[in-house]
């Protein structure tokens, strides 16, 4: 195991525990922007046509996940969305207004138990940082929740899907950010608590993988036929940087 030039990590339930999602919660806080509301619709309703919109296209299904790709923008969803069932929101709200309003009635998140220590050690090591995350919500959404949660962090950059169409585990989206980092695949590890997006993903990149499921309902480690490393707390990870540090000599 080489030691990284830089780390890049997964946001949802690795950088921040977000709370279950609670759709309906989301929605009802957009409702109260509805200028029209041409069927009365509850937040209940307006929910359920979003499920089955999700469902039919399989968009957030966890056992298919993996094999959907190509990111949808949240605002794309949006537009036909709410035209789809008569109701306009306020022209006031940007896309952004609109991700921001209901990600933060749906999914309230905290940093994982760990994490703002681990940032802050890695940049003692001058290991270098970044963020790939497949999300639907705006990037300029994605990275001021990250930066309001974890403001010393000092990511490189925030990636966020819903701007590069591609979604992990495709390999561009990988291919992306080593573009961005100016590294070789090797010299990069990624963090991530999805075995088949980040851990698949960034091995078939040709980074070193790094299952995190300290922030995970369930433990989600899988038998593969490559190497990864599997921890459950960040102290885990620290361990293991400082035993590589102690063996390599320092990184120019």
């Amino acid at each position: 195991m080489n030691k990284p030039k830089m780390i890049l990590f997964d946001y949802g339930q690795t950088l921040a525990n977000e709370k279950k999602f609670d759709g309906i919660a989301g929605t009802k806080a957009l409702l109260e922007y509805a200028e029209e509301n041409r069927f009365d619709l509850t937040p209940e309703q307006v929910q359920e046509e979003a499920d089955k919109i999700n469902n039919e296209i399989g968009r957030f299904d966890p056992e298919r996940n993996h094999l959907f790709q190509i990111e949808i923008p949240n605002n794309m969803f949006t537009n036909y969305f709410y035209s789809s069932l008569g109701i306009k929101l306020s022209p006031a709200l940007s896309h952004d207004d609109i991700d921001r309003i209901f990600w933060d009635a749906s999914s309230p998140a905290k940093p994982t138990e760990g994490i703002v220590k681990l940032l802050l050690y890695l940049k003692d090591l001058h290991i270098r940082t970044g963020v790939i995350s497949n999300i639907s919500y705006s990037g300029n959404v994605v990275a001021k929740r990250i930066n309001t949660l974890l403001p010393d962090n000092s990511f490189e950059f925030i990636i966020a899907t819903s701007e590069y169409m591609f979604r992990k585990p495709n390999r561009r989206i990988f291919d992306l950010a080593l573009i961005k980092a100016g590294l070789e695949a090797g010299d990069v590890w990624y963090i991530g608590d999805n075995f088949e997006c980040d851990i698949v993903g960034a091995h078939n990149a040709g980074m070193t993988p790094v299952l995190y499921d300290g922030a995970s309902e369930k433990r989600s480690g899988k038998p593969a036929d490559f190497e990864y490393l599997h921890i459950h707390h960040w102290d885990e990870l620290i361990n293991v940087l400082k035993d590589l540090n102690e063996m390599l000599p320092p990184m120019v």
